[in-house]
């Protein structure tokens, strides 16, 4: 009897060791894959050692490189086209639909920062602009309230007591049925966005597939888009999958934030204008530079949440990469100092610490990215400014244009020669 009580306790021993160590390797996977998520691994940089190519045409605008350094995306005469650089050869265009001030085509595109997808903005005029509705007409009564009222019936008198003793009536009247109205109407015709505008993402296959096309995929019409508006800037949040565009049109400035679930809704306020925006990665936050009458502010939007980040005129946003916003100072069109603070949570206040002082040439023309070793790096067609560590390392650019990668690590050198236009890629540093 002792020797099954005594093999009995071993097993249940057994299982319940065998049942903690489960336990302990599920619930350490499963906190290793909550880390990735709230924390998520940003992927290396791709580098592109030494890579020329020659595409036919010069009139070629806007150039865009993937996240891969694969794909060149353009606008040429009004279309937009992209170009295979390892296949040599254009696999996408998308032109207007036709003729007119509301047929205008790809209005904007962008890379995302993570992947071979381009997002774009396709305008075209919109076939039905007006449209009529039958509306009703309210109507005024004696006592000059509104009678919406579709039914009437005679004013009768509170019903009597009957008597039980009271001969009943030889000629029984019958109580009138209600009349019924029909209530007047008027038809009102309302008009519409002349402009459809449609989002679209084109996605990729990987550069050396020769028989896989790219999927061209239509995801919304934006009705409240204006006609004729155009975007002056898109970020894009990607690990909370939001997206923000500023719109102009006629002086009118609109902020555009469209979620996963492709809902879209408006963020700014009247009579702002925002501008410089950079969105975090870590919690969706978009930070802008907010300019209303004779105010200047930087501020941090959470939906219509807001928190002022600065209100010094001469602050500007440098943008933020890997949960860290970089504000600059700029006195006289020189930036003097960059600040920086890491996002800890939605909740928590930004403690900025400055990182550099010095003095770089700073104007409109300049363009900023962050780069992937959070390298700040400032530059136009001539030159490169790249700040790191406390120090600001300059460059010689020798492209007749010259555009650098949004992570910050390829150089892409534009020449026109003749009738064509010819691209070198090559590592910034």
């Amino acid at each position: 009897m002792r020797k099954k009580t005594r093999a009995l306790m071993l097993t249940l021993t057994s299982w319940i060791i065998v049942s903690l160590m489960l336990q302990f390797t599920f619930y350490y996977f499963l906190n290793g894959q909550v880390a990735k998520i709230m924390a998520p691994v940003i992927a290396q940089p791709i580098v592109v050692e030494n890579l020329e190519a020659e595409i036919p045409g010069t009139n070629l605008e806007n150039l865009q490189i993937s996240y891969g350094k694969d794909y060149l995306a353009y606008h040429e005469n009004g279309v937009l086209k992209v170009y295979n650089l390892n296949q040599e050869k254009v696999v996408f265009e998308k032109a207007p639909t036709g003729d007119g001030d509301y047929n205008k085509g790809v209005i904007y595109y962008q890379w995302l920062p993570d992947r071979d997808t381009l997002v774009y903005f396709f305008a075209r005029k919109n076939p039905n602009p007006t449209t009529t509705v039958i509306v009703p007409i309210e109507e005024v009564n004696e006592q000059g309230t509104v009678d919406n009222s579709a039914t009437t019936s005679p004013t009768t008198e509170p019903d009597a007591v009957e008597d039980p003793n009271q001969a009943p009536d030889p000629n029984p009247t019958t109580p009138e049925k209600p009349v019924k109205k029909s209530p007047k109407t008027r038809t009102e015709i309302r008009y519409n966005n002349p402009q459809i505008t449609e989002v679209f993402t084109l996605e990729l296959p990987p550069s050396e597939e020769e028989e896989i096309a790219p999927d061209d995929r239509y995801n919304r019409s934006i009705d409240s888009f204006p006609a004729g508006g155009e975007i002056n800037q898109m970020v894009v949040s990607t690990f909370t999958n939001l997206l923000y565009l500023t719109i102009e049109d006629e002086g009118q400035f609109e902020l555009m934030e469209i979620d996963i679930m492709k809902n879209v809704r408006n963020l700014n306020r009247a009579q702002e204008t925002l501008t410089q925006l950079a969105a975090s990665d870590k919690f969706g936050t978009l930070y802008a530079k907010s300019t209303s009458g004779q105010s200047e502010r930087i501020i941090a939007l959470q939906g219509w949440n807001r928190e002022i980040i600065s209100e010094d005129a001469n602050d500007i946003i440098l943008g933020n990469r890997a949960g860290t916003l970089y504000l600059g100072h700029v006195e006289n069109d020189y930036l003097v100092s960059v600040r920086s603070a890491e996002e800890h949570s939605e909740e928590d206040n930004l403690e900025f610490k400055t990182i550099w002082e010095g003095s770089v040439p700073f104007d409109d023309l300049k363009k900023v990215i962050i780069g992937a070793k959070n390298e700040i790096i400032i530059y136009d067609d001539q030159i490169a400014h790249i700040i790191q560590d406390g120090k600001n390392k300059e460059i010689a650019l020798s492209g007749e244009e010259n555009y650098i990668s949004f992570d910050g690590v390829e150089l892409i050198q534009v020449t026109r020669v003749g009738m064509s236009t010819k691209i070198k890629l090559q590592p910034l540093q």
